[in-house]
């Protein structure tokens, strides 16, 4: 635990310290102690989230925002094509405003650089292309992306940063939250660790995109695992561009 101008931050690797070092570390449960300490110290902190797209910032705000002020970074360099990157970037931040006005939050917009081939080169510059989804390209991934939040987070002053991408259950959370904690490492800055998936919270997600009309796209993002699995990139680009289309001329 250390103090930030006067405010008790909570450190989760406290918490995480505490367990066997052979003991598979709960990140749901070390999230709702380090919310518990919050309550207990009578603090509201801020957090800076990543988030890959809408889908997977629904649930993690509404969860959050109840003790939390929340601003979303959406830093993601990965997608592709640039179509696409726009599309999910107007999505997010549409979704954003409506929360806000629908619950009365306040949460914040960031949008991030968007540089393609940052991503590419270092997924080429590793020998990471062939790597299926879920693999060592995905660990790059993260830890290029939380990198980046890390980074913003310290430098606008923020108490924790976290992402929200722990709430699919396409993604290892486990490997999530170890990157995160070694950014804090670097960073100094507190980590958030979740597994937001848990208490039903993907299913939540998959209802409260019903709810907003939010679209899912139908692959994670990267050129490279969008070809292995047989996304038609076309198609891809052709929708984006029609919404974005639509969205310019309302």
């Amino acid at each position: 635990m250390t103090s930030v101008e006067g405010k008790i931050v909570k450190d989760a690797r406290d918490i995480i310290e505490r367990l066997k070092p052979d003991q598979k570390v709960n990140y749901d449960k070390v999230l709702q102690q380090v919310m518990a300490e919050w309550q207990t110290q009578a603090q509201r902190p801020t957090i800076l989230l990543h988030s890959c797209c809408a889908p997977c910032s629904t649930y993690s705000l509404e969860y959050l925002c109840h003790y939390a002020d929340v601003t979303i970074l959406f830093a993601n360099s990965n997608i592709h094509p640039a179509s696409e990157y726009e599309r999910r970037k107007h999505v997010q931040q549409a979704f954003v405003d409506e929360f806000n006005k629908r619950t009365g939050a306040n949460v914040g917009f960031i949008a991030g650089e968007y540089a393609p081939e940052k991503f590419n080169q270092m997924v080429v510059k590793k020998g990471l292309a062939a790597e299926f989804e879920g693999g060592k390209r995905c660990t790059a991934c993260f830890q290029m992306r939380l990198d980046i939040v890390a980074q913003k987070a310290k430098d606008l002053d923020f108490d924790y940063f976290g992402s929200a991408l722990t709430v699919s259950p396409h993604k290892n959370s486990q490997v999530i939250n170890e990157v995160g904690l070694d950014m804090q490492k670097i960073y100094a800055v507190h980590y958030l660790p979740s597994d937001f998936k848990k208490n039903n919270g993907y299913k939540r997600s998959v209802d409260m995109c019903a709810e907003y009309d939010i679209y899912r796209q139908c692959y994670c993002g990267c050129v490279f695992a969008a070809k292995q699995q047989g996304v038609d990139l076309k198609e891809v680009t052709q929708a984006a561009k029609a919404y974005l289309s639509k969205k310019d001329h309302r």
